[in-house]
């Protein structure tokens, strides 16, 4: 799994900040990582230098192999927590996702089961 940091003029992603969001991702995502080919972070200061509550934020992009790109967000105070929000966002989308695409692989559905049992009580 890649991942690529993007960021506005209002951001400086130094090394710190880089190694935050990559140990970030590895340690929310890692479970995924055969299934997805990127993780791409977009990183902006909505206010630039105004700034506000929510005014950082993150934008995660996963690429799953085979599959199209899915995105979360999140504005949140600073950019580690805005980081670490949307990485829990991506954990739980694409739990969501994987589950539903292996339920449609998994072949017979409960219905299907429950019914046959109830007839074969019957007959």
């Amino acid at each position: 799994m890649m991942i690529q940091i993007n960021s506005d003029k209002h951001v400086d992603v130094n090394a710190h900040l880089a190694k935050y969001i990559e140990t970030n991702i590895h340690h929310s995502l890692s479970r995924f990582g055969s299934q997805l080919t990127r993780v791409k972070v977009h990183l902006s200061d909505v206010d630039g230098q105004k700034g506000c509550a929510t005014d950082k934020r993150c934008l995660m992009e996963a690429r799953p192999a085979g599959h199209p790109p899915m995105s979360v967000s999140c504005g949140a105070a600073d950019m580690h927590q805005a980081v670490t929000v949307a990485a829990g966002k991506m954990k739980r989308l694409l739990e969501n996702s994987f589950g539903r695409m292996a339920d449609r692989r998994a072949g017979d559905s409960v219905r299907y089961v429950v019914d046959g049992a109830l007839e074969g009580l019957d007959g």
